[in-house]
């Protein structure tokens, strides 16, 4: 939604911008330059990427439009599965959670939970490292490291879609200058028209130029930098897990485990203590 009223306003404040000014907006309706522009960069896009990133980016594109599914709810739900997890090992055993860590899909325990339990990749990534845990073969500090090289992983292959983007952004203008230079090419090889259609042609050239300026800094580049947070915000889901598990697994209870665990969430989604505390009594009533 937010990107929709963004480029709302983008093309508001430039085309309305050049409107007032007495501008005519159709000498910017150039399909032809659009068609050189936008084939061009699309191009490029193919050819700069392999078809892992190409995959990621357009399976990347939808989620821009849509609001962030990490929010202050999502992380009581997983606080509250993540604390009856543990209370569950702590008052059963390590093995009492076997059935649910080894299919999570089908566990009355995670489907309590639906905001987490939907989220395949999260879920997946606690209910292997509980597996580990029931496994009872790598110590607290073993788990931390394979965590983290797990969580740099997932980075590192988010960053993919977000680099491409910021890579096509960057083009964008250098093929408004094609474009441009292409209409130049056009206007000087019909040099024999008159003055006023020299005019036209000349600005049909330059308009080019504008438009590999505004698509790239007005609609696509910013499209990288949302990409960018979008992966922070599912990193933090994975340290928020990672947190809450090793400190389990150092002897805390599970009170003082979720504990560690919200202290790392940023301001805005992390609830306050008590909010947990009455959120987690609910959800095992």
């Amino acid at each position: 939604m937010f990107v929709i009223i963004g480029w709302i306003l983008v093309g508001g404040s430039v085309f309305g911008g050049f409107a007032i000014a007495g501008g005519h907006l159709a000498a910017l309706f150039q399909p032809v330059e659009l068609l050189m522009i936008g084939g061009a960069a699309g191009g490029a896009f193919i050819v700069g990427n392999n078809s892992k990133v190409i995959k990621a980016t357009m399976k990347t594109l939808p989620t821009l439009f849509k609001g962030s599914p990490y929010n202050k709810a999502y992380y009581m739900e997983l606080f509250a599965l993540i604390y009856e997890i543990l209370a569950k090992i702590r008052k059963e055993g390590l093995m009492s959670i076997e059935a649910d860590v080894e299919t999570p899909e089908s566990s009355p325990l995670f489907s309590k939970y639906p905001l987490v339990h939907h989220d395949h990749h999260v879920v997946e990534f606690m209910a292997d490292y509980l597996r580990i845990m029931v496994g009872g073969n790598l110590n607290a500090f073993e788990v931390e490291n394979l965590m983290d090289n797990e969580i740099e992983t997932h980075h590192h292959e988010g960053a993919a879609p977000s680099g491409a983007l910021a890579k096509l952004g960057d083009g964008m203008p250098a093929f408004g200058i094609v474009a441009a230079v292409m209409g130049v090419v056009h206007t000087m090889e019909s040099v024999g028209l008159p003055p006023a259609e020299l005019g036209i042609l000349i600005a049909h050239a330059l308009v080019g130029t504008f438009l590999g300026i505004l698509l790239s800094y007005g609609f696509v580049s910013p499209l990288a930098g949302l990409c960018e947070q979008k992966l922070e915000e599912s990193s933090k889901v994975l340290q928020t897990i990672k947190v809450t598990l090793l400190a389990s697994l150092n002897g805390y209870a599970p009170t003082v485990a979720v504990e560690f665990g919200r202290k790392v969430l940023y301001s805005t989604e992390r609830p306050t203590f008590l909010e947990l505390e009455a959120h987690v009594k609910q959800k095992k009533q």
